[in-house]
Formats: C-alpha cells, structure tokens, sequence
C-alpha cells in the first residue's frame, strides 16, 4: 500500500505541529518540509527550533528529509500533508485564511492520484467543504477521481517531552476507502502508540474538535467553583484534593484557559452549529467564563494589595511567565496577556518575566517588553502566572525576596501552600 521508493511527502508549514512530522517521516520517505517563512527555513537548515519540539540532533538524524521555502521544491510529491494554524479572528469566528492559502498552493501544484491529507484542526465539513473546492480549482482536478483527500487531526502537546508524537495514538480518515487505508497504513508506519480509523472525514475532524472544548467546559466548571470557594473562604485546591480521592472525579486545575487549542477549538465547533441552526449554550458559557480569568485574577490581585494598603495607582507588579503553559516558548493565545492589559488599566506599572520567551519576539506579538531579570525588593505585588521548572524550584522567600516589605504574593498555579503565599485560585 505504501510504497517507501515512491512515496515523496510534502509537509505544509513547519511549526509546533509540522516539524515533528516531517522528522519523523523523514526517517522512512523522502520528505520535503515547506514553510513561507523564508527565516524559519534558513533556522531549521542550520538544525536549530525555536519551538523547542525537535533537537538538532533529531533534525540531523531524519535522513531523508530536506526544508524549503519554494513551491517548486515540492512539486514532484505525491503525499501533502497540510499542518498550518487555524486561529479566530478579532470577533472569534474561524479564520481559514492559512488553510484556504496553503490548499492554493498545493492545488497549484497537484497532479493525478496525488494524496492531501489536513491536520489543522477545523470544524466538521471544512476539510470537504472549504478545501476540496479549492484544491479542485486550482488544479482542475476532480476530487475522489483525479485526487482524493485525507483528515488526521493533530495531536501534539507542546512542551511535553513524554508523550510525543510517535507516542499519541492517531486519528485517521480519507474521502474513500481505499484513500482512508492508505492514509492509515502511512501513519501506522511512524506512530508507535498506533492509529484509529474513523469512518470518515467529517467523524475524525468532529472528534478532534471536541477533545479540547470537552477540557475547555471542565476547566470553566473548575474556575467557577473557584470563584464560589474563594467567596465561602475555602480553600479550593484542599477541595479538588479531598473530591479527588473518588476513582471518578476528573482532575482539573483551575487557571488562565489560552493555546492554540482550547482557547479557540470550542469557537470552531459553535461557528459550526449555529451555522447549523443551534445555539450552544453550555460551550459558550464555558468559553465565556475563561475568557474573562484575566481580568478576575487582576481583580482579586487589586483586591489584596488594597486590604494591604497598597496604592494601586502606579504600584509596580511583576508577572512571572507569559507563555500558555509551563516548560514551552509558546505564546500563542496566553491569558497572561489579559492579566496584564486588565492591571495596565488600573495604572499599575507591570513587568513581565518569562526565561522561556524570546523577547523580541514578545515585543512583536503583543507589544511587550520582557525583563531579564527581576531586580529585588521593587515590586508590590507579583503574580505566578506559569509554572515554568524555573520557578518552581524558587522557594516562596525568593519570590518574595522580590517584593517590598510590604507586598502581595498572587499565585495562580498553586506552586505554594496556601500558608506561603496572600492569595491563590
């Protein structure tokens, strides 16, 4: 079915998603990682990632792989695999725009019997319904006869160095089914933890879509009864613990709901359905209430720094971590951005400090300007915002060390006993 001397793969877009691909078919097929981004080009060619998803080591080892920034160098594959972002818009609706230029590219270049196959996460129907028509007129190919076309949704955990790509199991679908066995067989022959046929396209991009709006509603349930316990002075993280000892209580944490992924995901499958004719109460409702963490996490900052009489006007706050997560460069979507516009507005001066962001490219996507270092005794209030390795190994005295003699300690990520710190979610 798969044919290692005659199968050339195309990856489209090369970022948190598509370098680890290509790497990895990059150890069995001739693989040509393509990207617009002539500077992510040149960075991947020297073995360097920004990303931090791949070592050089691994981009060394990958064989048969080669990066370009040119369409013709893809020209002569018979595979594409499409990895570009799906963001949301200023109004939170779906933004296609990577999607639709990335089909006209391969449409342009599509030839008989060739094979496309989406990763990006969309809502269901997009893949056939959005794409296909483009692929078809830019190519004036007939879709399911001339070309056909494939849906494996991504799976990746930024930042996560165990369970990789190789090691998640794999959704996988095609148009027809013999495209769907062959789209099957080709991740089967580089993720370890296996695959799962889907009995179709619409079924597989469905499925991904709910994965992170199902973690989005839990997480808003989570932050809801935070802000309830926080109301009866109950300490909500004694709660999750003592509810937690029942085989079935799931285990989430309350905090700032950002990513690529379930910051934006739910809004892909609510487009859908009031497309549709439906109006999901509960997911919205969910993505409304962690949409709005930013700014009740400010409030209750301010909040604490007054029972202190801390002047807010003006009083200098240190943020500590700015990306989605911990122990990953990736700002995309960080909630830490509203907590910091949201204590901008009540004039306090904020500095941000994140050892795991480029600050230059901070500066571009959100006009911030990074600290270094946080200098000592300046500060009256500081924020745990991201559980980075590097601040978990501070004790809560080193944090404070940074304050003045009279500040607040806010931590979001219950890196401290209640005790250490002035107040938590």
């Amino acid at each position: 079915m798969i044919n290692h001397k005659e199968t050339k793969i195309g990856i489209i877009g090369l970022g948190y998603v598509g370098l680890p691909l290509a790497v990895e078919f990059g150890k069995k097929y001739e693989t040509i990682g393509f990207d617009i981004n002539s500077q992510r080009i040149k960075e991947l060619k020297s073995g360097n990632d920004m990303t931090l998803e791949v070592h050089s080591d691994e981009i060394s080892a990958s064989k048969k792989l080669q990066f370009t920034s040119e369409t013709s160098d893809i020209k002569s594959c018979n595979i594409f695999i499409v990895t570009v972002p799906t963001p949301i818009d200023a109004n939170k609706k779906p933004d296609l725009t990577p999607l639709i230029k990335a089909s006209e590219t391969v449409g342009k270049i599509l030839k008989k019997d060739d094979l496309v196959i989406y990763e990006s996460t969309v809502f269901p129907g997009a893949t056939e319904d959005v794409c296909v028509p483009v692929l078809e007129q830019n190519s004036s190919l007939v879709f399911n006869k001339d070309f056909f076309c494939g849906y494996s949704p991504e799976r990746i955990n930024p930042g996560d160095k165990e369970r990789r790509l190789t090691l998640i199991k794999k959704i996988t679908s095609g148009s027809t089914e013999e495209s769907s066995e062959i789209v099957d067989k080709l991740y089967q022959s580089i993720i370890t933890a296996g695959t799962y046929k889907a009995g179709s396209i619409k079924i597989a991009e469905a499925a991904k879509v709910i994965e992170n709006t199902q973690r989005d509603i839990n997480i808003a349930l989570i932050n809801e009864l935070s802000m309830i316990f926080n109301k009866l002075d109950i300490n909500t993280q004694a709660v999750l613990e003592a509810a937690g000892t029942k085989w079935n209580f799931l285990p989430f944490q309350p905090g700032l709901v950002g990513g690529h992924c379930i910051g934006i995901d739910p809004y892909y499958l609510t487009h859908k359905a009031i497309e549709v004719g439906h109006h999901p109460e509960i997911i919205l409702a969910g993505r409304r209430l962690n949409d709005n963490m930013g700014s009740y996490v400010a409030g209750q900052v301010t909040k604490l720094m007054i029972k202190k009489r801390i002047h807010v006007v003006d009083a200098n706050i240190l943020i500590m971590g700015l990306t989605f997560k911990e122990n990953c460069p990736d700002i995309r979507n960080s909630k830490v951005v509203d907590l910091v516009s949201e204590l901008k507005g009540y004039n306090c001066q904020v500095d941000v400090y994140d050892p795991w962001v480029d600050i230059k490219r901070a500066e571009a996507e959100y006009n911030l300007s990074l600290i270094k270092k946080p200098e000592l005794g300046k500060y009256d209030a500081i924020v745990l915002a991201v559980a980075h390795k590097e601040f978990r190994e501070l004790t809560a005295e080193e944090v404070r060390s940074y304050g003045k003699d009279v500040s607040i300690i806010f931590d979001i990520k219950f890196l401290f006993e209640e005790s250490e710190v002035d107040g938590r979610l």
